[in-house]
């Protein structure tokens, strides 16, 4: 009996010795949960720094070696599938003193955020020495790895955006960031012939940043104009959780209200606007947005405009886009916008100028509208150079055709400007299939050189009849070739952006609109200047001048059922003022 119950025993403790056993490799074969470390790395003035060497280096037994990053242009870096943990964290830049973090925790499936401020070496020599706000031209060598347009982020810089929790860790060393702000006093439109957009009168722009939790950002942007009879004015703000353009998602609405004339009705404008981008391994880079716009004059009119950009890295050189975006074009959209000393304050500003233009159609508002589709080769060409091939097609459905005209045209189809003596048409539908090559590159210093060929369909007179003018307009294929330099002076820090873009016969419609916004390229002569002036109040005080068709070419006179018109692609219009930032 007792031998049969030994004999029960030993079975069961060779069983468990077995399972225990088996169950170990099994154990050790589990994957660990990981986690993600990301950061960025700014200087004492909030200037992200691009190059800065970030070691990793575990501070718990049985982790590997520790991990060497480098931040990019926008002075982010990114560490992932680490175990989690505690880390040291050591941040060195030349010119700065090394700064040390320790006991950073990495969690599983989290992205700790670091923000480092890094001290100047000169600092503690030279209180007046700064690292300078314009320094964000050496980072270009990573901002040409593979780059096709002012409005188009490296592909090598993308984000992996994942659904994890995000938590947020400040560095010790790290200073409270003062808000900034910018200040425009300005005469002049960018764009003229519509009250959606900035009236050609005086006004105060001011673009406001406030910092709020770990990283995020809320901008705010107001303009007034000082038309007694035709006041006008709008505010705008901008949520960007991460605090940085292009490396999250973001909310912007915009509010417009103008007064047309001292008799006339009130334009009342919504615009609301939601993007991001998403990355999808090392090579897929999708950037997606959309906005509603709303408007009113006497009856309200309504437009849904989503864009999207996938982006596919083939090789070290080449890369591909397809792109589906709303015409028009406006300013670049926030989650493609170039980061620069700055950029947030100007984005913001740009909010306020977003709208499409208004149009009238039989005595009712429509929006100007259509589609936009392309697909695009780029070539990376030496360091930091780019060549684009593209074919494109333009789904126009409202299409705005500007001109001048006397004050006895139809109320119910021409709107008038009353700040000047244009008006804006709706020229009707239109759809024309076309294609670019166009080629940038930075030369020494702060030059950069671009150039572009495009060869698409416009609408033109190709008659005179006694017919309404959307039927005297029809589309034509036209040519068109640009250049333009921009470039900063050495000692006077004058900045210049000038160029010209040429049209092979007479056009009353943007060209390959969407290559003009993407290139900065506008028909005919474009000429901007931005001067730097002395200290002597706080801040950065620049006085500018912008200037649109400076000759005054490309107007085409023709005929209409209500009477004789000028038409033109292009208004020649000046905008200038002061600025000033601190």
């Amino acid at each position: 009996m007792k031998q049969g119950r030994l004999r029960i025993l030993g079975a069961l403790v060779l069983t468990a010795g077995v399972s225990t056993f088996v169950a170990k490799p099994a154990a050790a074969q589990a994957k660990p949960v990981l986690g993600k470390l990301a950061g960025v790395v700014r200087d004492t003035a909030g200037t992200p720094q691009m190059g800065a060497s970030v070691e990793l280096a575990p501070e718990f037994t049985g982790a590997t070696g520790p991990h060497s990053l480098l931040t990019n242009t926008q002075g982010v870096f990114q560490g992932s599938k680490l175990l989690p943990g505690l880390y040291t964290l050591r941040v060195t830049l030349a010119g700065f003193l090394p700064t040390l973090e320790k006991h950073v925790r990495v969690s599983p499936n989290v992205t700790t955020v670091v923000r480092v401020e890094l001290e100047s070496m000169y600092a503690s020599l030279d209180q007046l020495r700064r690292m300078p706000s314009n320094a964000a031209s050496n980072p270009d060598d990573w901002k040409w790895v593979l780059r096709s347009a002012a409005s188009v982020r490296p592909v090598l810089e993308w984000m992996d955006e994942s659904s994890a929790t995000v938590s947020t860790l400040g560095a010790e060393n790290r200073r409270p960031e003062l808000p900034r702000v910018r200040m425009e006093f300005t005469n002049g439109a960018r764009r003229a012939g519509s009250p959606s957009n900035i009236a050609a009168a005086p006004a105060t722009a001011v673009a406001y940043n406030q910092k709020l939790g770990g990283a995020g950002s809320l901008l705010f942007a107001g303009q007034l104009s000082y038309d007694q009879e035709a006041p006008g004015g709008g505010i705008a703000t901008v949520w960007m959780p991460t605090g940085t353009l292009g490396a999250g998602p973001h909310t912007a609405l915009a509010l417009r209200e103008a007064k047309i004339g001292p008799d006339g009705p009130t334009f009342h404008g919504v615009r609301l606007d939601q993007g991001g981008a998403i990355s999808f391994g090392d090579r897929l880079l999708l950037r997606y947005g959309g906005e509603y716009v709303l408007v009113g004059l006497g009856t309200a009119a309504s437009s849904l405009r989503p864009r999207a950009q996938l982006n596919y890295r083939i090789s070290q050189d080449w890369y591909t886009e397809l792109i589906f975006a709303s015409m028009p074009t406006g300013p670049a959209p926030l989650e493609a916008t170039e980061v620069q000393p700055g950029a947030m304050l100007t984005a913001a500003l740009n909010e306020l100028d977003a709208f499409p233009a208004l149009l009238l159609r039989d005595g009712r508002p429509v929006l100007q509208s259509g589609w936009h589709e392309e697909l695009a080769a780029n070539r990376k060409i030496g360091a930091h150079g780019v060549l684009q091939f593209a074919g494109f097609h333009d789904d126009n459905r409202h299409v705005a055709v500007y001109g001048l005209g006397s004050d006895a045209l139809p109320a119910s189809d021409y709107f008038q400007d009353y700040s000047s003596k244009g008006f804006v048409y709706d020229g009707g539908a239109s759809s024309n299939w076309g294609a670019r090559v166009a080629f940038r590159k930075k030369l020494e210093g702060d030059t950069e050189f671009s150039a572009l060929y495009s060869i698409a369909s416009a609408l033109a007179p190709v008659n005179d009849m006694d017919n309404l003018l959307r039927d005297v307009l029809q589309a034509v294929p036209r040519h068109s070739l640009g250049a333009d330099i921009s470039a900063k002076v050495p000692r006077l820090g004058t900045k210049v952006h000038v160029g010209y873009k040429w049209i092979s016969g007479p056009t009353v419609s943007r060209l390959d609109g969407f290559g003009e916004s993407l290139y900065q390229m506008d028909p005919y002569v474009h000429l901007t200047v931005r001067q730097p002036l002395p200290r002597w109040a706080l801040g950065r005080w620049e006085a500018i001048a912008d200037c649109e068709n400076l000759l005054a070419q490309g107007y085409v006179s023709t005929s209409s059922r209500d009477g004789h018109l000028v038409l033109v692609p292009a208004f020649r219009t000046f905008r200038g003022g002061l600025s000033v930032q601190f």
